[in-house]
């Protein structure tokens, strides 16, 4: 049986007393640990990315940059922020309940048993494995929105112009920092059940038959399956599912109406049909910015689009878009699902 070595994983030691340091670092190579030590916090957070440190073990108590200072650093920073780190000191409680509130992940008080902080070390480095993993489906996923966006030259860029658009809306309307965190993951993700649909379909330059069109109103509860096993992802899953729902009740899949739906999916909806109506389709030449408001202001009026949030939108856009072609709106309420 052939067994695969594991690569050593890679701990900064971060502590000014010389002797703390040089135990640390005999007892984590002795658990087959790469160790990297610093005495004091000027470099530590560039160390933490350029190195991509596995685990950070840190002292509170340091000359120029103290402990507290650099735990909020690296929980703050999206390169580093998913690194656990474990606070090593001997100061008060009411530090420890500080460095919680910063992100630190363990504490352990001075003096510590190196066994302890072996073992420490150990179950931080497992937990960090699985958010990896989580990361790493969530990248496969990622990867299947853009080999989506590659099929056709008609959605190439689609979801990062819906997130630009998005996001600027859901701002105006206070969408808090948590809501438009999922609002960015769900926008990215909303169309990625159409990596199903068959690419004859999607990229049709006529009318789609009756049939073509049942096919292409399931990507919504694909996309909700695909997405569904990701954990990381499930805040986004009523975006991917409902962004085809309207405000009166005859959207797709499930017949949701008005404040049943979401105000970030309402907010998705929106963004969604301004950059489809303002885009080529196989089916049509892009519109202008003043045609996509017409056949939107009157798409919300029919019972489509919330009314608030299209008079929001072009409130927020109108001067900042530039006029994409000058071809004549037709028949969007039925080719809109495309």
């Amino acid at each position: 049986m052939i067994s695969i070595e594991r690569t050593p994983r890679l701990v900064l030691v971060v502590d000014d007393d010389v002797k703390v340091t040089e135990l640390l670092r005999r007892v984590l190579e002795a658990d087959g640990h790469e160790v990297v030590v610093a005495f004091d916090g000027r470099t530590v957070v560039d160390e933490v990315a350029t190195r991509c440190a596995d685990l950070v073990i840190l002292d509170i108590d340091m000359p120029y940059s103290n402990g507290f200072e650099i735990c909020r650093q690296i929980k703050s920073d999206p390169r580093t922020r998913i690194i656990p780190i474990l606070i090593l000191t001997g100061v008060a409680a009411g530090d420890r309940i500080r460095a919680w509130e910063l992100g630190a992940d363990e504490f352990l008080t001075k003096p510590f048993k190196p066994q302890e902080v072996a073992a420490r070390a150990r179950s931080l480095l497992r937990h960090k494995d699985l958010v990896d993993a989580l990361d790493s489906a969530e990248s496969v996923v990622f990867s299947l929105v853009r080999a989506l966006e590659g099929k056709s030259p008609y959605t190439h860029g689609h979801s990062g112009r819906v997130m630009q658009y998005a996001l600027a809306l859901a701002k105006s309307f206070g969408l808090s920092e948590a809501d438009m965190d999922i609002l960015r993951r769900g926008v990215l993700l909303h169309d990625i059940g159409k990596i199903s649909t068959p690419d004859v379909i999607l990229n049709k330059p006529g009318q789609l038959t009756p049939e073509e069109i049942e096919v292409i109103r399931l990507h919504p509860i694909e996309g909700a399956r695909i997405v569904g096993p990701l954990r990381s992802a499930r805040d986004a899953i009523p975006l991917i599912r409902w962004h085809h729902e309207r405000m009166d009740g005859k959207g797709y899949p499930d017949g949701l109406m008005g404040g049943m739906i979401p105000l970030s999916v309402r907010v998705l909806s929106v963004a969604d049909m301004y950059d489809a109506l303002s885009s080529d389709r196989p089916y049509r030449s892009a519109m202008t910015h003043n045609q996509c408001q017409e056949v939107m202001v009157e798409n919300a009026k029919s019972g489509g689009l919330d009314p608030e949030l299209v008079r929001a939108f072009f409130k927020c856009f109108t001067g900042r878009i530039g006029a994409a072609s000058v071809a004549e709106p037709k028949g969007m309420a039925s080719e809109f699902p495309r």
